[in-house]
C-alpha cells in the first residue's frame, strides 16, 4: 500500500530529477515531461480503484505509528484528485510542445511543471497539516519560477503580487499550525479530529478555524481574498495560466474542505454561515469582474475566482449532498478552465491578440476554434447538456433543501452573468467583424509547423469532450462525487485507516 500512495509522488519526481539531468536535451526534457504526467494519472487510477473497492487507505512512511509518522492517506476525494491532477498535468505538457517558445523550455519548464505536479499531489495526499504547509511550499517555488519564467515585465510584476500574498498566506498558516499543536500536541489530521473534538477551548478552535480560513482562502482566491489572481494569472504563458486556473485553486478548496468537515465541526452554526456569505459573494463578484474584462486571459481568471464560490457553496451547506455536488463541480471546472485558458493560447496563436477589442471573425475563419471555445464556455455558464448544468443543479437543489434560498438566489445570478460574460468573449473574438484597422500579425502561427498545431489542438478537443461527456454521461462520476461527500460526513472510516480500528 505504500507505493500506491507513494508512487503518484515518486513517478512525476523522478521524472522531474530525469529532465533536470538532461537540461541540454529539450527535446528529451517533453518525453520525460510526458511520462512523468502519465504516470501520475495512472498511479492515480490504480489507487483510485483501490480506494473504490477496498475503502480509504492510509501508510505510515518508514513504519512509524500515527500520529507520530509521516502519513499519506486517501480517500475517494483525494485519490479522484490525485487522476484529474495527472490528466491535466498530461494535455498542458503536450499543449506546451507547440504552446511554448523554446528559450522558456530550455530554462527547465518541464522539471518545474512536473515538481508542481508533485506538490499538488502531495497536498492532496498528506494526513498531516504540516505536511500540507509543506507541500504548499513545494507548489510556490515552483509555481512562482514558472509564473516569473521568461523575465518579462509583466510576469516580474504579477510574480511579484502572485508571491506576496502567498508568502503572507504561509505566515499565518504557520502560525494556525503552531496553535493548533499548542492546543492538542498532534498535528496529524485525524488525530487532530479526535482531540478537537474533545477540546473545551472553542475560543481558540474558532480563532485556528479562522486563520486556515484565511489561508485557504487566499490559496482558493475567495472573496475578498482574490486580488492577485486576475493580476497574475494573466501574465504568463497560456500553459503556465492553464495549470494554475485548473488546479492551483483547487488545492485551496480541496484543503478548506478537509479541515472544514474533518477538524473544524464543534460550531457549524458559525463557521459554514460563514463560508456561505464568502462562496456568495465570491459567485458574484467572480462574475461580474468576468463581463467588465477586455483581455480574454483576465475573463477566465475572473471566472476561476466566480466558480470557487460554487465549491465553497457545496461546503458551506454541509450536507453529504452538497458536498457530493460540490466535487462533481470542482471536477469537471478543473477540466473546463484548463481547456478554456489552453483555447486562449490558440486565439492569440490565430488571431494575433488576447484583447476581445482587437479581436474579430474568428468564426468564418476558425470554425473548429469557435466550437471548441463555446462548449466549455457554455459548461462554465451552466447550459445543458454540458457538465456545468449538471453541477449546479445539484448545488442548487441542496441549497432549496437547506432552505438557503438567498445563496441559492446569488448562485443563480451569478449564472446569468457568468452567461452574459462568455456571450460577449465569444460573440468579441468570434462572431462580430474584425476591428478596422486591426493588423494580425500571423508569423507566430507561419512559424509553427503541423505536429506543433496538433500537438496544440489534440489536447484541447480532448478536454472539450470530455466536457461534454461529463455533462452527457454524468451519472458514473457524480455517483462517485456523491460517495466522496458521503465519506467527508462521515469520517470514521478516514480515522480508522489512519488511527487503527482500535483507536
Amino acid at each position: 500500500m505504500t507505493m500506491q500512495l507513494a508512487a503518484p509522488l515518486l513517478l512525476p519526481f523522478l521524472a522531474a530529477a530525469l529532465a533536470m539531468l538532461a537540461w541540454r536535451w529539450v527535446a528529451v526534457q517533453r518525453w520525460l515531461g510526458v511520462a512523468g504526467a502519465v504516470g501520475q494519472l495512472a498511479a492515480g487510477i490504480v489507487l483510485l480503484v483501490t480506494v473504490r473497492s477496498e475503502g480509504v487507505v492510509a501508510t505510515q512512511i518508514g513504519d512509524w505509528p500515527a500520529p507520530f509518522g509521516i502519513t499519506l492517506v486517501a480517500d475517494l476525494l483525494s485519490a479522484g484528485m490525485v487522476v484529474i491532477t495527472g490528466l491535466m498535468g498530461l494535455a498542458v505538457v503536450v499543449f506546451s510542445f507547440g504552446g511554448l517558445d523554446n528559450r522558456r523550455e530550455s530554462f527547465g519548464y518541464y522539471p518545474l511543471l512536473l515538481i508542481l505536479l508533485v506538490g499538488i499531489g502531495g497536498a492532496f495526499l498528506t494526513g498531516d497539516i504540516f505536511n500540507l504547509f509543506v507541500w504548499f511550499e513545494v507548489m510556490l517555488i515552483a509555481s512562482f519560477v514558472l509564473l516569473a519564467l521568461g523575465g518579462e515585465r509583466a510576469q516580474l510584476v504579477g510574480a511579484l503580487k502572485y508571491v506576496t500574498i502567498n508568502l503572507v498566506s504561509s505566515a499565518f498558516f504557520l502560525a494556525a499550525v503552531g496553535i493548533l499543536y499548542g492546543l492538542t500536541g498532534t498535528l496529524n489530521m485525524a488525530d487532530l479530529s479526535e482531540r478537537l473534538r474533545d477540546l473545551d477551548a472553542p475560543v481558540l478552535e474558532t480563532t485556528v478555524a479562522m486563520l486556515l480560513l484565511v489561508v485557504f482562502g487566499i490559496k482558493a482566491a475567495v472573496f475578498p481574498l482574490f486580488f492577485w489572481l486576475p493580476a497574475s494569472y494573466h501574465t504568463p504563458p497560456v500553459v503556465v495560466s492553464a495549470i494554475f486556473a485548473g488546479l492551483l485553486t483547487k488545492v485551496g478548496v480541496y484543503a478548506l474542505i478537509r479541515t472544514f468537515t474533518l477538524l473544524f465541526v464543534g460550531d457549524v452554526g458559525f463557521t459554514h454561515t460563514l463560508l456561505l456569505v464568502v462562496a456568495g459573494l465570491t459567485m458574484v463578484i467572480g462574475a461580474i469582474g468576468a463581463v467588465t474584462q477586455q483581455d480574454l486571459r483576465r475573463v477566465f481568471s475572473f471566472l476561476v475566482i466566480s466558480a470557487v464560490g460554487y465549491m465553497v457553496m457545496g461546503l458551506g451547506l454541509f450536507t453529504a449532498f452538497a458536498l457530493g455536488a460540490a466535487l462533481f463541480y470542482m471536477v469537471q471546472d478543473v477540466v473546463a478552465k484548463t481547456a478554456l485558458f489552453l483555447i486562449s493560447g490558440l486565439v492569440r496563436l490565430v488571431g494575433g491578440s488576447f484583447s476581445l477589442a482587437r479581436l474579430g471573425g474568428l468564426y468564418r475563419t476558425n470554425p473548429v476554434l469557435a466550437g471548441l471555445f463555446l462548449l466549455p464556455a457554455l459548461s462554465v455558464a451552466g447550459i445543458p447538456p454540458m457538465s456545468g448544468f449538471a453541477a449546479k443543479v445539484g448545488l442548487v437543489q441542496a441549497g432549496l433543501e437547506g432552505e438557503q434560498y438567498l445563496v441559492v438566489g446569488l448562485a443563480l445570478v451569478a449564472s446569468v452573468v457568468t452567461l452574459l460574460a462568455v456571450a460577449v468573449a465569444w460573440g468579441e473574438a468570434f462572431w462580430k467583424s474584425a476591428p478596422e484597422g486591426a493588423s494580425i500579425d500571423l508569423a507566430e502561427y507561419r512559424a509553427t509547423s503541423r505536429g506543433e498545431r496538433l500537438s496544440m489542438f489534440a489536447p484541447v478537443a480532448v478536454l472539450v469532450a470530455l466536457v461534454v461527456v461529463l455533462g452527457l454521461a454524468a451519472q458514473p462520476v457524480l455517483e462517485l462525487a456523491l460517495e466522496a461527500g458521503d465519506q467527508l460526513m462521515a469520517p470514521d472510516a478516514y480515522l480508522d485507516a489512519v488511527l487503527g480500528a482500535d483507536r
